[in-house]
């Protein structure tokens, strides 16, 4: 039994709206919200007058290398760096040795995140081995309780089979999550094909790449009926396409990473592997555009694409490294950093929209009576600088380096327990 905690004089926002109450939780679940609750004898009273109460933030896209890889994240370290973002539930990607493409290795994970800080989901592959080659058995993998299927890393090339995958997935009540890149477009790429890929003398990878798979499987969605799920857009080419099919009534969702919200392929121009990542930074244009796409609702959640590696992985030349940056611990920073957007609607985008496309049901609920008490404190207004070296994760390849950011998660409460504390974690 967890003790009672007190979140004293917040502004507590959700779904619902905005209102300034105190939050009392008890056994793990909101018992009270309102104004000078009393405070039972022994209670944890946190004063956060000045801060936003919060269901806790749920993250669609995040690498946890386990199995296969542990010196670059295991699922604890990697839970840990989630709870230091706010975030209650992480959805972990299934680009694992082996990959995640069997209950076996479904149920390996869970075991692995027993005693996490925070509810780890597993994203199941869309192919074997992903392989692009053969189905997944969808059927026990959902039976097993798995939502959210996706090869990411690698886009289902062939379309064939993705229509194929998509009509088994619609009967079932599953999601299907794409990582849209044509191989044929993209082979040899390490940045965005453009004036700084040309500047620079490194090959670069179309927009086009991106758009051409999106357009492919917007309208095999269309023909089939199945759940879309769009990973990690980039392109204001990719964005333009979604509006269009949202006109049409086209039920596609879709995600962007907070690196493709603040950080431009100039940024190449360092020639730092900490800037590259797959799809890659692109234009200020495309910034623009993925910006106004989070304003205006054509885009559903921003997602880390949190992706660690060693750091020796990340000191080989900019050509022979891996793509990847990390995101859980300054996803929520970055989002109220860069977006002219109310703090409501960046919320929206990190909590309460990503839960309902993962189908993650304790997470991203009303901070309200009788709901479960995963929720996140937030400073919006402090100043910090990214350090590096200090990070949570087993990794240290964060492009947000010694960048001044606004807004800090305070206390993470999972399952009514206080996972972080005044910013650190309690284990």
């Amino acid at each position: 039994m967890s003790e009672a905690i007190v979140l004293r004089g917040a502004e507590v926002i959700d779904e619902t709206g905005s209102r300034r109450a105190d939050v009392l939780i008890v056994d793990g679940l909101i018992r009270e919200v309102g104004d000078a609750l009393a405070v039972p004898s022994g209670a944890l009273v946190l004063e956060v007058d000045g801060c936003v109460v919060s269901p806790g933030l749920v993250d669609l896209h995040a690498h946890l290398r386990e199995p296969g890889d542990p010196e670059a994240e295991t699922v604890m370290t990697g839970s840990r760096a989630a709870a230091l973002g706010g975030y209650t539930a992480i959805v972990a990607m299934p680009n694992t040795e082996p990959a995640i493409d069997n209950v076996a290795v479904v149920e390996q994970v869970r075991r692995l995140a027993r005693g996490a800080l925070c509810q780890v989901e597993v994203a199941a592959a869309i192919t074997i081995g992903r392989a692009g080659e053969r189905l997944a058995p969808f059927g026990e993998l959902a039976d097993a309780g798995v939502r959210l299927f996706t090869d990411d890393g690698s886009g289902v090339q062939d379309a064939g089979l993705m229509r194929r995958a998509l009509e088994y997935a619609a009967p079932l009540g599953i999601t299907l999550a794409q990582h849209c890149e044509d191989n044929s477009l993209a082979a040899g790429g390490h940045m965005h094909e453009g004036e700084w890929s040309s500047r620079l003398g490194i090959p670069g990878a179309p927009a086009l790449a991106e758009e051409a798979m999106v357009a492919r499987d917007l309208a095999l969605a269309a023909l089939t009926g199945g759940r879309l799920h769009l990973l990690h857009l980039s392109t204001a080419g990719s964005i333009e396409l979604v509006r269009a099919a949202r006109f049409k009534g086209l039920a596609v969702t879709c995600e962007v990473a907070p690196h493709h919200l603040m950080l431009t392929d100039e940024e190449v121009a360092s020639f730092d592997p900490a800037f590259k990542v797959n799809p890659p930074l692109r234009s200020a244009t495309d910034v623009a555009a993925l910006r106004a796409a989070l304003a205006d609702g054509t885009v559903d959640a921003i997602a880390t694409d949190h992706a660690p590696h060693p750091p020796h992985a990340k000191q080989a030349p900019f050509d022979q490294a891996p793509p990847g940056m990390l995101g859980l611990e300054t996803a929520l920073a970055v989002a109220l950093t860069v977006l002219e957007m109310p703090v409501e609607a960046v919320l929206a985008a990190l909590s309460w929209r990503p839960a309902r496309i993962a189908g993650i049901e304790n997470h991203g609920r009303r901070v309200a009576p009788g709901e479960p008490a995963n929720l996140c404190v937030i400073d919006p207004a402090e100043t910090w600088s990214v350090d590096g070296t200090a990070m949570a994760s087993a990794a240290r390849n964060t492009p947000f380096a010694g960048r001044k950011l606004t807004g800090r998660v305070r206390h993470t409460i999972f399952g009514g327990e206080l996972v972080v504390r005044d910013g650190e974690a309690q284990r």
